[in-house]
This record gives C-alpha cells, structure tokens and sequence, in this order.
C-alpha cells in the first residue's frame, strides 16, 4: 500500500507503508505534526483516495493532547514457543519444504554458529521458523530472505563482528547497549540518540560515509551481542526486547541512519524483538500511532508498547524488575553493578497519591553498617531518612533530611554506620501530589567484625 502526503513537511513526501514482498507492513515514524496537516491514504489499483482533513484530525486529537495516556499499549504479544508440536499441519509442511528448497539451492550453510541442515538440531528449527513466521509461512519468500540473509552474513563478517574493535566506546551505555533482562529472561537493548542533538558528536560518528559505516556496524555488533544470549531452543528465550528513548532525538539528522538500520535488521534479524518499547515519547508520537494503528496487523501492534515523557518508571517496570533497570529510567541499576555479580533483588511498591509511605528496616544491630537504594519513578516529591535506636533514652538522627526530589534525579545511594541497634526509617511523602507513582528499594546490613 502506498501512502500520499498532501500538505505535509517535505520529509514525509514519498514515504511509504509496505513490506519486503511478500511480507508484513514495515512502519516509519518520522513527523512534524502540525495545524496544517491532512494525511491521505490512496489505493493505486482503484485510484481512490480517502483523506483526513486538518480540522477533523487537529480537533480530534491535538486539542486533547494534554489528557494522553500515560501509555498506549495492545494486547499483549504472544510469543512463540517454537515447538514443532504446537505447529498446524500446514506450517509444519512449510517448514520441511524449506529444508528441501535450502539443501538443494544453496547446501548446507549455518547461522549465528547453528547448522542449518544435516542434524536433527531444534535450535535449527527455531531459526528456520523465524524467517517462515516473517514471511506468513510462504516457503518461497522465506528462502529468498533466509538466502540474502545468508549471503549478508558472508559479505558483511557478521560472525566476526564480535571481535572488531571499532573505537566507539563513548557510545557504550549511552546510545546502543545491551543491559539485563526483563521479567522472562529476555535480554534488553536500550536506544537513546538523544546524545546526537550535540552537532560535535554528531558530525564526530556521523560526519562522512566511512564514520557512518563504521556506526553500523558498531550497531549490528550491539544487536549480535544479545543474539549470543538467546537460547535457540523451543521453549526458552528467543528474540529481545527493544527498548528506545525518543527524548532529544534529532529526527532529522538521524532518517537516513534510522532507515538504514531499520532495513538492515528486518532484512536479516527476523522475529528477533519479542517487544518494541517506546519511552519519553512527545504528544504528537500517539496522535501518529492512532492513524495508523488500524492499518497495522495485530501481530506488530502487540508487539508496541508507548509511554509519554516522564512515565519511563512505570511502564518499564512492568516488564523490568527495578533492579535491572537503568538508573537513567528510574531504577536501580547502575553500570558498575555488573561487576558485583547478579543485581540484589529490590522490593517494590507504590505510593498514592495524597499518601506517605515509610518504609521501616528493622533489627540494625550496634556496629553493624547499613546500604540502601530508593527511588520514585519520576520522584517530584519529599524523601527523608532517620534512624531511630532501639533504647527509650536514644535519640532520632536525622541521616538525610526531608527534601524535595526533582522528578529527573536518579536513585539515592547511602550508607549509615550505626552505632546502637535500631531501625531504619525511608519516607516518601506524596501528600502534595495527586499522583500514583511505582518505587522500590533494597539494602544490605554488614555487621561488624
């Protein structure tokens, strides 16, 4: 299907909704949204052609824009399990005819370290499905795109881009990193560009066409990381979860780069992304998704989840225990923590709004050292903490005093050496607020030798 743009930025002129042939819709979202808009979708076969007027669009859903949900989300996505049993009799015959096609048009061949033909390997299965699955099981399709892919593979030294240095390690936990696990045990990979709306930097990794493939590849060996992570079995952890900050993304600078690698990834790393989370998304990103949201399959919609500006906390922990969340989106984990083992697990919680949660940490012996992580998902309100000795005649002391949280500050880190057994005691006081907000905590009690 192809998309007209009538009376729009020049940047959305020619751009198009379709998939590779005989695929699935590919979506671009890249916009200025303004008054001024009208978005039209045509049918070349029949020459028809359906507008939305700027009246019609502007009023429905850029007036209301200061009520945009705090996220968007689809029902969620199914993954598959990828066990053969679970395959209809069609699908399974589809996967059997691609076998025969690939042994006699290209042989034996392997992918991410996986033999394709020859054994009976499940996790050669699994593979083989996603490329049926990206092509709706059109066994033709599927083994044009798995015989490019293989072919990319070769040319582009993709199973040895793990070993290349390629002298980008400032971008290294800023702009494309691999960081824990979600609740299911899929590896997570976080996008921010936002770093790129410094014209030194971008002209620094972008500034010509051998900086610009050198960034790509730099881009494809963040992703083969966490392909090497993946179990490739039926029934274990199969695909990622993307994760993408659009907070200062320089939409503009960035299209060609966006599109290259958005084509890169589809083309090759099919059913690779179990789901696609967007964070720190502008008001118009949802008027966007809700006009063209009908025209996606249910399969891609399931896939997205959208959260607005601000509310990153709430939605990542949904699918994200806080202590496997950036510090940077409002929880606990910290660069350094890796190298301390497994992340300590914390406790959540939510405070109400109008409410004061305190959070009591008991049975403190003298001597003994206490270390505690707290954090509100986007904080904007008052924190405290107090230790409260055990005897009638001690005295509280004041370890931080009451103050306003700003809503960007990242999780608070101390320590208390206690010199007589007691308590602990961590306040957030909402009472100012209307607003439910997610937190959680965690510490750790050393005793003295």
């Amino acid at each position: 299907m192809h998309w007209k743009w009538k009376n729009c930025p020049t940047a959305w002129r020619e751009q198009y909704l379709s998939g590779h042939k005989g695929g699935g819709p590919t979506l671009i979202l890249e916009a200025v949204v303004d008054y001024r808009l009208w978005i039209c979708t045509g049918d070349r076969l029949h020459r028809q052609q359906k507008c939305i007027s700027h009246e019609l669009l502007f009023r429905r859903w850029y007036l209301p824009k200061k009520s945009f949900v705090a996220s968007l989300r689809s029902p969620s996505f199914k993954e598959d399990t990828y066990f053969i049993s679970h395959l209809k009799n069609s699908e399974r015959k589809a996967l059997k005819e691609l076998k025969d096609k690939l042994m006699a048009s290209h042989g034996a061949d392997s992918m991410w370290g996986i033999p394709l033909l020859g054994n009976a390997d499940d996790r050669a299965d699994v593979v083989l499905l996603k490329f049926l699955r990206a092509r709706d099981f059109r066994v033709q399709d599927a083994l044009n795109m798995l015989v490019k892919c293989l072919n990319w593979r070769k040319e582009f030294g993709a199973d040895a881009i793990l070993e290349e240095g390629l002298g980008l390690k400032e971008l290294e936990g800023s702009v494309a990193y691999m960081h824990g696990f979600d609740r299911s045990g899929h590896p997570v990979c976080y996008n921010a560009y936002g770093v790129f709306k410094d014209k030194e930097m971008y002209e620094k990794v972008f500034g010509d066409e051998e900086k610009l493939k050198k960034f790509l590849r730099w881009r494809v060996q963040i992703l083969e990381r966490g392909i090497k992570l993946l179990h490739f079995k039926p029934g274990g952890v199969n695909s990622i979860i993307q994760i993408t900050d659009l907070k200062d993304m320089p939409k503009r600078e960035l299209r060609a780069t966006s599109n290259h690698i958005l084509s890169l990834f589809q083309d090759n790393y099919p059913e690779m992304v179990a789901r696609k989370i967007f964070i720190n998304v502008p008001w118009y990103f949802s008027l966007l998704y809700s006009v063209i949201s009908p025209f996606l399959t249910q399969r891609t919609k399931s896939k997205f989840v959208i959260s607005k500006e601000g509310n990153a906390a709430e939605t990542l922990y949904k699918f994200i225990r806080p202590e496997c969340v950036p510090v940077q989106y409002g929880g606990l984990s910290r660069p350094s923590d890796s190298l301390s083992g497994p992340p300590k697990p914390a406790s959540e919680f939510v405070v109400k709004g109008g409410e004061k949660v305190n959070i009591q940490i008991e049975g403190i012996e003298a001597g003994a050292t206490i270390t505690w992580d707290i954090v509100v998902g986007g904080w904007d309100l008052e924190y405290s903490a107090e230790f409260v000795p055990n005897a009638e005649e001690g005295y509280t002391i004041a370890v931080e005093k009451p103050r306003r949280v700003a809503a960007e500050e990242e999780a608070v880190h101390n320590s208390f050496a206690a010199r007589d057994a007691g308590k602990m005691v961590l306040s957030v006081d909402n009472t100012a607020s209307r607003s439910r907000k997610v937190a959680a905590y965690r510490y750790v009690v050393r005793k003295s030798p």
